[in-house]
């Protein structure tokens, strides 16, 4: 009878595990304490999820800003760091092939509230180390632009919500870019 029961609770643990996609974590860590939580989604973008965790590995996020904010669009990072007082590009990466539908590649994932995306200019292919988070739903942005995870909890969102609120002006060739900086100090897999 323990076996059975034993059997039952391995199976039902496999089971649980399996239906999750733990693994595909991510904590953005900011400066300022605050965190925001997402889940990517490697079955939905994968050449996108792997450059990502590349970047990751790679410290290519620490100390880069939020440098375009959007209130009711999105957040945007990856382009400037800052060091002191001290605002530069950041390292430039590899171009990875667009992910989403009108490049040719099935991608679903609807750009909606929390939903983290690849950033890029007008060639298709040429996402690589910008990325944004949507504070709020953006159809205009599905199948244009390589969706690939979504914010886990209010909390992350919320955080979303406020930096999108963040007081901006002109600078240095970017608009809608904030007065006062936010910047991550890193990102992990968690």
């Amino acid at each position: 009878m323990k076996k059975v029961f034993l059997l039952i609770i391995i199976s039902l643990s496999l089971i649980l595990m399996s239906s999750c996609k733990g693994g595909n974590m991510i904590v953005i860590e900011l400066t300022d304490g605050r965190e925001i939580k997402l889940e990517l989604y490697p079955d939905v973008a994968p050449k996108t999820v792997e450059n990502f965790y590349k970047l990751i590995d790679d410290k290519h996020f620490d100390n880069v800003i939020f440098h375009r904010v959007i209130e009711g669009f999105m957040i945007q990072a990856g382009a400037l760091v800052i060091d002191g007082n001290t605002l530069d590009y950041n390292k430039s990466v590899s171009s990875i092939p667009g992910e989403f539908t009108s490049n040719g590649f099935v991608n679903d994932l609807k750009h909606v509230a929390g939903v983290i995306s690849m950033a890029r200019s007008n060639d298709p292919n040429s996402g690589g180390g910008q990325f944004f988070i949507c504070s709020a739903a953006s159809p205009h942005l599905d199948g244009k632009y390589a969706a690939f995870g979504k914010t886990v909890d209010e909390e992350s969102l919320q955080v979303v919500l406020d930096i999108s609120k963040v007081e901006t002006t002109y600078f240095s060739g970017f608009n809608d870019f904030p007065v006062e900086p936010v910047v991550i100090k890193t990102i992990k897999r968690i």
